[in-house]
């Protein structure tokens, strides 16, 4: 690793750890001898992630696991507390907890709340909790929130969820905005946009990428110090990525209807759009 930030003896707080895309970013930090806190609200599944990454076969990092749900700012606060005095300066920060809660848009309320509280209320407690610190160091440092591409191109289905991708998607347009416009400031931000991957207990199939490829892929953008890290997997290649964004920007400066990608008068057009 060439970014200051992720150097050994430095520290890494994680939110959903426990399992997938945290799990696997937890793995890496360690292993590059990095003290990570892994921050879950499942304690039985983090207390036997915190054991595989505590591995000392593999890793060479501390690990310290929390218990606390992200949308309790509180609890964040709590947290930071735990990590700076026992681990030192936060160097890596990655909001990566999620709740799939929600439905439509006649979804119940309880869970268009939950999936708010989660998916982005949870994320800016993280930064707030931490980013001030992380910038009054003065030292390098990262922020990963981890975005979807149904906050970009608004997928049919789990509108909730896409609200409060999309919602994640400006506020940390926002965040990198002023973070670079901070006199002295050495931290940056980032949105992860993972693909189709294999996460939780998810049974893997043919196309998706497993957690590793998506932390590689995260890793080499991070080097160049990309802000939007859009992860191709097995079936949807950058190319067809960049097309079906274009497109959905294009329902706006184009005049068509919301969401034309998924609109029976459009099926031709948006087909000989990506070929």
């Amino acid at each position: 690793m060439t970014h200051p930030a992720l150097s050994e003896g430095r520290t890494a707080v994680i939110t959903g750890a426990a399992m997938g895309i945290g799990l696997a970013v937890s793995k890496r930090l360690a292993n590059i001898g990095m003290k990570v806190c892994m921050v879950d609200i499942d304690s039985s599944e983090l207390d036997s992630a915190a054991v595989a990454v505590t591995d000392p076969a593999k890793h060479k990092g501390s690990v310290l696991p929390l218990v606390a749900d992200v949308a309790d700012r509180d609890a964040m606060d709590h947290i930071r507390d735990r990590v700076v005095a026992t681990l030192g300066d936060v160097a890596f920060l990655m909001n990566n907890a999620v709740s799939r809660a929600g439905g439509g848009v006649w979804g119940d309320e309880s869970d268009w709340h939950q999936a708010m509280d989660v998916n982005f209320w949870g994320v800016t407690n993280g930064v707030r909790a931490f980013v001030p610190v992380m910038v009054k160091s003065g030292r390098p440092g990262i922020v990963i929130n981890t975005g979807s591409k149904q906050g970009i191109t608004n997928p049919p289905g789990n509108t909730a969820y896409n609200v409060t991708k999309a919602a994640l998607k400006a506020y940390t347009e926002g965040l990198q905005h002023d973070l670079r416009n901070t006199e002295g400031c050495a931290v940056s931000a980032h949105l992860l946009i993972p693909g189709w991957t294999t996460t939780g207990k998810r049974e893997h199939k043919p196309g998706a990428w497993l957690p590793d490829q998506v932390v590689d892929y995260m890793m080499e953008a991070l080097q160049r110090g990309d802000f939007y890290i859009l992860c191709p997997d097995g079936e949807v290649t950058v190319e067809m990525d960049r097309k079906r964004i274009l497109w959905s920007a294009g329902d706006i400066t184009e005049n068509r209807p919301p969401l034309s990608r998924w609109h029976t008068d459009y099926g031709d057009e948006f087909a000989a759009f990506e070929p």
